[in-house]
């Protein structure tokens, strides 16, 4: 009974190992570009879960100094995370953008396709 209450107790643990585990899954098992860069978003997403969890402590306040509070949660996994957002936001709309170019290029976004067509080439 204890291990199953303390399986429960970090359930936000398992949600991420779950996001990750998938988005790793896909990024590699798939050969289409557009899926692969769905499973690197998972794959963020698994991270800043993971990095954002330890950053609220219960009972906390935020960091404004006052008399009688002695517990303050740390506003910094938070305001990093944000900027990881922005950055993970930045690095898919390239990622899409290159697609679209490999599209015009090569007429697929299949990583299968475009490999017999290099070779073709040769």
């Amino acid at each position: 009974m204890e291990l199953a209450q303390t399986i429960i107790a970090h359930y936000n643990h398992w949600i991420t190992i779950f996001l990750m585990v998938a988005g790793l899954y896909v990024v590699v098992a798939r050969g289409n570009m557009v899926k692969k860069l769905v499973g690197l978003s998972l794959f963020q997403t698994s991270v800043y879960l993971l990095y954002i969890s330890p950053g609220k402590i219960i009972g906390g306040t935020p960091p404004i100094l006052d008399q009688g509070i002695e517990v303050y949660s740390n506003p910094l996994p938070h305001v990093l995370i944000l900027t990881a957002i922005v950055v993970g936001v930045a690095t898919l709309s390239l990622g899409l953008g290159l697609v679209v170019r490999i599209n015009e290029v090569y007429g697929t976004i299949e990583e299968d396709e475009i490999f017999e067509q290099g070779d073709d080439d040769e």
